[in-house]
């Protein structure tokens, strides 16, 4: 996991003294907030939630694969819409989560006094940009097309009536028993013509066109040239060769996770998802901007969809010979804004002043272990002990905490019955982890729950083990840090290229904190030659796991282990405390603003309320939250914002 995802919390704390003047006023921003606004906009005394945009087309989880469009729509609409208990109900169940200590999250590295904050009080207070493996951020900054002879008229996208695009979708998803579509030309000419087909074949990938003479009119026949394949492989003898077969761009997304966002994309450019590419994952309740690769897709066609999508724009528009690979990137910049800060003018520059010179522990962050009673890293561990009875019913049975009403119904029916096929029938969401495993048992068994699990995709299933294993580096880390404090010691491990080699006594002051890295564990790892090695040992024997032994009789969850930094320093750190009345008002142009020209509202200073703008680069595989909490010194749980607030909105 490469970026953080976060819903809206208050990073708050008890109240010293010192913060007293400050809470009355906070209090009384959000209550004229709520007065103002009603609940309807997502907004509570203490938290802001904003809801996605229902408008933003439908939604998403479709591929072109016939007639499973209605079903999968049915589940979206199902997800969304499920809003169970008051937010008094929210806010109980919610006791039942993890907080930081759970997953071994005790440390800070900095001496500062904390201090209050709210964070995604609006989605567009929290920007990602990515860093590519270049070194340059991605921003968009350019609508322009490049200019290609090869391309169609602009006239291709306009010259097909609504009804006649519904009909050779259709077609194109082999959705009805038809096996042409004939479009009548009105206005006969070559040039119309002309026009038409390559209106067919740019906009339908996978048909093919021809002309007859009907009665004494022209029609253009629309036909499927190769079946199903042509749909995922679109058609390589239409592009040029001087033309790189990718066309690369920059997709900049509101409140939409990337895989989300490229489903979307290839609905509308009805096309498979897997001829897109990216270098990672971002941020749903964020503003992210990023490079995306598509295979054999023109940016005149991506450009026109900046007409009918909501919440995305695509921009900057290259051809190049190479898709784009997972992991090739140097990290993301983040643009961050906590406000109703309770901090003085010293305790912020101290908290940004470590943060900048020191850094941050490189905590897992909450999201890796999940949101409910049942932590990930226990079905990870259960996994790694060969237990698929323990991994069964971790997932199945009945939990306290926030879930969805359908599942509550699901759990409480396979714990009466143990009957997959009853369970399923309480399960209108069959694609979650609950509905793949119990359709894995009707398939398979009660007797071979390994292959019922298996069912559930190889991501999912390795993200339980990846849990435990982020579960124990936590532990060890706060252990460590609590033991020996921020300073390399001999014994600790640190990389010579990708090689592990331990301290030693006469090195150990060529060495800083920053270099010393720690083993998430497994087969083909080292451990630390001082007390945290054994600790590592004893941690593992206590979950009845043999540290010596990490590799599982199914090749799938062996690990390997990998070595992670302990402390990471941001880069390109910079911060500004801002002055503001409105809270919905935004503080800081986005890279949509500066396109379309919007200026940025003027702020009064001695407005009521402050907040904390801070930029910040970091490295793959590290979470924005964790640098977030050493900022504020808090728990950045959904369990303690809970206990903290008297109100919880979803």
């Amino acid at each position: 996991m490469e970026t953080v995802e976060m819903n809206s919390v208050s990073l708050k704390r008890p109240r010293s003294e010192d913060d007293v003047a400050n809470t009355d006023e906070i209090k009384r921003q959000k209550i004229s907030e709520k007065s103002k606004t009603g609940n309807d906009s997502g907004q509570s005394v203490e938290t802001v939630t904003e809801q996605p945009d229902k408008s933003l087309l439908e939604d998403t989880k479709n591929e072109i694969i016939p007639n499973e469009e209605s079903e999968e729509q049915e589940e979206e609409e199902l997800e969304d819409s499920d809003e169970d208990g008051d937010p008094e109900s929210f806010a109980d169940m919610m006791k039942h989560g993890l907080t930081e200590s759970d997953v071994g999250i005790t440390k800070f590295v900095s001496s500062h006094k904390g201090f209050s904050g709210i964070l995604k009080e609006r989605y567009s207070d929290f920007v990602v940009h990515e860093i590519g493996k270049d070194g340059r951020v991605s921003h968009l900054d350019d609508f322009s097309v490049p200019v290609d002879d090869e391309d169609p008229s602009e006239e291709t996208f306009t010259v097909l009536s609504d009804e006649d695009k519904q009909r050779l979708e259709e077609l194109q998803l082999l959705k009805n028993k038809e096996t042409s579509v004939a479009i009548e030309v009105i206005e006969d000419t070559k040039e119309k013509r002309t026009v038409i087909h390559q209106a067919v074949k740019s906009l339908f990938p996978g048909l093919e066109t021809k002309t007859e003479d009907r009665d004494g009119k022209k029609y253009i026949i629309a036909y499927h040239a190769a079946g199903k394949k042509a749909l995922a492989n679109p058609r390589k003898h239409s592009w040029p060769k001087s033309r790189g077969s990718y066309c690369h761009f920059v997709l900049y997304k509101e409140n939409k996770d990337t895989m989300d966002a490229i489903n979307v994309l290839s609905k509308f450019l009805r096309v498979k998802p897997n001829i897109f590419s990216y270098m990672g994952t971002k941020d749903k309740r964020a503003i992210t901007v990023q490079e995306i690769a598509v295979l054999r897709i023109t940016a005149q066609r991506l450009a026109h969809l900046n007409k009918c999508l909501m919440n995305f724009k695509l921009g900057n528009f290259s051809y190049k010979n190479h898709p784009l690979k997972l992991g090739e990137l140097q990290g993301n910049h983040f643009t961050v804004v906590l406000r109703n800060i309770t901090g003085t003018d010293n305790q912020i520059e101290q908290a940004m002043h470590s943060l900048r010179e020191i850094g941050f522990i490189n905590y897992y962050g909450m999201q890796r272990f999940g949101t409910t009673a049942v932590p990930t890293y226990q079905i990870g561990r259960a996994i790694l002990q060969n237990n698929w009875n323990e991994v069964m019913d971790l997932i199945l049975k009945p939990r306290p905490g926030a879930e969805k009403g359908y599942l509550v119904k699901c759990r409480e029916e396979w714990a009466k019955t143990k009957d997959p096929a009853a369970a399923l029938k309480k399960l209108p969401v069959k694609r979650c982890v609950e509905g793949q495993l119990l359709r894995g048992l009707l398939k398979y068994g009660m007797k071979n729950i390994i292959s019922a699990f298996g069912i559930i995709p190889r991501n999912n299933r390795l993200m339980y083990i990846h849990s435990y294993q982020s579960y124990v580096w936590n532990n060890m880390v706060s252990k460590r840090i609590e033991e020996y404090g921020l300073r390399a010691v001999p014994g600790d491990l640190t990389l010579k290229g990708a090689t592990a080699v331990h301290i030693e006594e006469g090195d150990v002051d060529n060495y800083t904190i920053h270099d010393v890295v720690m083993p998430l564990p497994g087969f083909d790892v080292i451990y630390p030659k001082h007390k945290i090695g054994e600790a590592y040992k004893e941690m593992l024997v206590a979950d009845n796991l043999d540290i010596n032994n990490m590799r599982h009789k199914i090749r799938d969850y062996s690990l390997s282990g990998a070595y992670r930094k302990i402390i990471i320093r941001p880069q390109n750190v910079s911060w500004e405390v801002v002055a503001y009345d409105d809270p919905r008002i935004p503080l800081f142009s986005t890279d949509l603003d500066k396109l379309e020209g919007k200026p940025l509202p003027v702020l009064p200073p001695d407005g009521k309320f402050r907040a904390l703008k801070m930029e910040f680069s970091l490295p793959p595989s590290t979470y924005a939250t964790m640098a977030i909490r050493e900022v504020l010194k808090m728990d950045t749980s959904i369990k303690n914002q809970t206990q903290l607030n008297t109100t919880w909105l979803r």
